[in-house]
């Protein structure tokens, strides 16, 4: 399926096809405190629609994740990685910002994050 998703105030715009299944609920610090829930694509089926002067990142810990989000509303809709067992270039999308997902429907997968070494 292909979504379309935006940060809160709408200066990051982007859509993406994936197949919806449970969402990632990891408990590393970042995660758990911006309360993300993950679907996860090939970064190839990944188009951002708006500027990317629009994007601010962030690394933390090892710097394998590329933590994108709004300078203007804070939302991080998305992060990019390569994934540790393909090596395939990423996509983690924040469910809570794409269009027309119930989020009561969702299962969730519990990721510890916190304790990976």
């Amino acid at each position: 399926m292909t979504y379309q998703g935006s940060c809160h105030c709408g200066d990051i715009a982007f859509t993406v096809a994936l197949e919806p299944g449970p969402a990632v609920e990891c408990n590393c610090s970042i995660c758990s405190r911006k309360g993300l829930l993950l679907w996860f694509a090939p970064r190839t089926q990944f188009q951002l629609s708006t500027p990317e002067e629009n994007v601010a990142s962030y690394r933390f810990n090892r710097h394998a994740i590329d933590h994108r989000f709004c300078p203007r509303c804070g939302c991080e809709p998305f992060a990019f990685a390569t994934s540790p067992h393909s090596g395939e270039a990423m996509v983690a999308v924040n469910v809570r910002c794409l269009e027309n997902v119930e989020l009561d429907a969702i299962e969730r997968k519990p990721f510890d994050g916190r304790h990976l070494l």
